[in-house]
């Protein structure tokens, strides 16, 4: 209990001093990733993610067409929930949290 209490700070100062992401290269910002479940900034981060529009072209965020082009995207790994549903925007949020490089 000691010893981790003794690296607490050592962690803490290195997260502190870990290097920052550089910013997309188009001047975009990135979505959030702590962005509300079916919110427009969470349809943007899985937007991004998957690479689903394409320079704003593609369709509507969270229409059924976007829905399914999640899906595809996804592949086998895809929900079995009804595709737009909160249980899928969770299914969705949670595999793209552990397939995808953590983000600063």
């Amino acid at each position: 209990m000691r010893r981790l209490v003794a690296s607490l700070p050592l962690a803490l100062l290195l997260a502190a001093c870990a290097p920052s992401p550089a910013p997309p290269s188009d001047g975009s910002r990135p979505a959030s990733t702590n962005a509300v479940l079916g919110s427009a900034e969470w349809y943007a981060w899985v937007d991004q993610s998957l690479h689903i529009g394409d320079d704003g072209h593609g369709p509507a965020r969270g229409s059924d067409a976007w829905n399914q082009a999640v899906q595809d995207k996804l592949g086998q790994e895809a929900p079995q929930s009804k595709p737009g549903s909160p249980e899928w925007q969770q299914s969705v949020d949670a595999l793209l949290r552990t397939r995808l490089p953590p983000s600063s």
